[in-house]
């Protein structure tokens, strides 16, 4: 019998104009490198006996997974609002470089990014990331209290940029 797990919480449907055009040219890529995936499954599958041949279930299980990919891409991108602006730049909103300091007097910079973009850049945070949602809204000179791993930590908005 398998686990049943819930399904998971839906991101937020939100991406920066520079995270979308990432997407959009591994899009691209996807398509060009399917082609010739297929081309290579074509030639395999000319040589004969389809059960033993290694390249030939090698670049089916490729082309799988591309096509998985690609789909996901078609299914997700026509749902994301790209986030071009914010017309109050001294607060923290969506696409914010963050700044913050916590009591050691250590700094991080962080990104609030969407979902589909947060593994790019190991700054990024998504969102939807308890850390993101305790400084959406904050000014500089703003505290929030991060709890982590059952430990409070005071952290200290001291810097607020947005890309160009």
């Amino acid at each position: 019998m398998g686990r049943w797990r819930p399904p998971a919480p839906k991101s937020a449907p939100y991406i920066t104009a520079e995270g979308y055009k990432k997407l959009e040219q591994e899009t691209a890529d996807l398509w060009s490198k399917r082609n010739e995936v297929a081309k290579a499954v074509t030639a395999a599958a000319a040589e004969g006996d389809r059960s033993e041949n290694a390249e030939y279930i090698y670049r089916k299980k490729q082309l799988r997974e591309i096509d998985s990919r690609l789909g996901y891409l078609q299914r997700r991108m026509p749902k994301l609002t790209i986030v071009r602006e914010v017309q109050d730049k001294t607060r923290v909103f969506f696409g914010a470089w963050i700044t913050i300091e916590d009591e050691e007097g250590n700094e991080k910079r962080h990104r609030i990014v969407g979902a589909d973009e947060f593994d790019d850049h190991e700054q990024y945070i998504t969102v939807d990331s308890p850390l993101a949602k305790l400084l959406l809204g904050k000014t500089i000179d703003d505290e929030v209290i991060f709890e982590r791993m059952g430990v409070e930590q005071m952290l200290y908005v001291i810097r607020i940029e947005y890309d160009d």
